[in-house]
């Protein structure tokens, strides 16, 4: 399946019930630990050039319009937080063209625009779904102003951002919601259960630890065999003159 060609995807049994009449209504991904990690872009490279791996799991995503992404735009998943709330609307898909930069302000103004907003009324956050955590992105010259980094550094495809296509952003609009909170009651709930699950891999290491400690005593208990008689010892010194 992996290597299949592009247009072998329409074939597919499921597919094909469905009456897609383009390609472009489709987008694929890549699945890492149950979640699409990688947007593949056929109409720009094949798939074989992709080194899927022989059991790489992909999975269709039907779009309501066609799209046609190049390899410099990356798809965002975007959410505006509700003010008041510790919750987000319904995710909207954006595309940013990179050509330009990967640039926390052009993101930013970007992210603007797609919201009507003025670009010094919004803050943006990624989201690590993994962690339950938010990554506040502040602009270039916010980010020179704190921490005096060097130029080639401002790009958000390297660390701590590492941006990819299918990334979640969380937007502030400052102008009702001004708080540096980007969390929600989800992740507080993610958090306790990790910490719970962390504390209770603790224990049973602990546990089996003890347990451990006890087999070597008792072992050493059951021992039975009498010593020997001890020998004894002469020292020569010998000497050198």
């Amino acid at each position: 399946m992996c290597y299949m060609p592009w247009s072998g995807a329409m074939a597919l049994p499921f597919v094909s019930k469905l009456a897609i009449r383009s390609t472009a209504l489709l987008r694929v991904w890549t699945v890492e630990s149950k979640r699409p990690s990688r947007l593949l872009r056929p109409d720009w490279q094949q798939l074989k050039e992709y080194r899927l791996g022989q059991r790489a799991e992909l999975c269709l995503e039907l779009l309501q319009k066609e799209e046609d992404l190049g390899p410099q735009d990356v798809l965002l998943r975007t959410r505006l937080r509700i003010p008041g709330e510790r919750a987000y609307t319904l995710a909207m898909d954006l595309v940013w063209d990179t050509t330009r930069g990967w640039t926390a302000s052009s993101l930013r103004q970007r992210v603007a625009d797609f919201y009507c907003l003025p670009v010094e009324k919004i803050e943006i956050a990624k989201y690590f779904p993994e962690k339950f955590e938010w990554l506040p992105i502040s602009s270039w010259n916010q980010q020179v102003a704190k921490r005096k980094k060097k130029k080639n550094q401002d790009t958000l495809q390297g660390g701590p951002y590492y941006l990819k296509d299918g990334d979640t952003i969380g937007i502030k609009n400052l102008l009702f919601d001004d708080d540096d909170d980007f969390s929600t009651i989800r992740d507080d709930i993610g958090k306790e259960n990790q910490k719970q699950l962390a504390l209770g891999k603790k224990k049973s290491r602990e546990a089996l630890r003890v347990q451990s400690n006890s087999d070597v005593f008792s072992n050493a208990g059951m021992s039975t065999q009498p010593r020997g008689p001890e020998a004894s010892l002469s020292i020569r010194v010998a000497s050198f003159r």
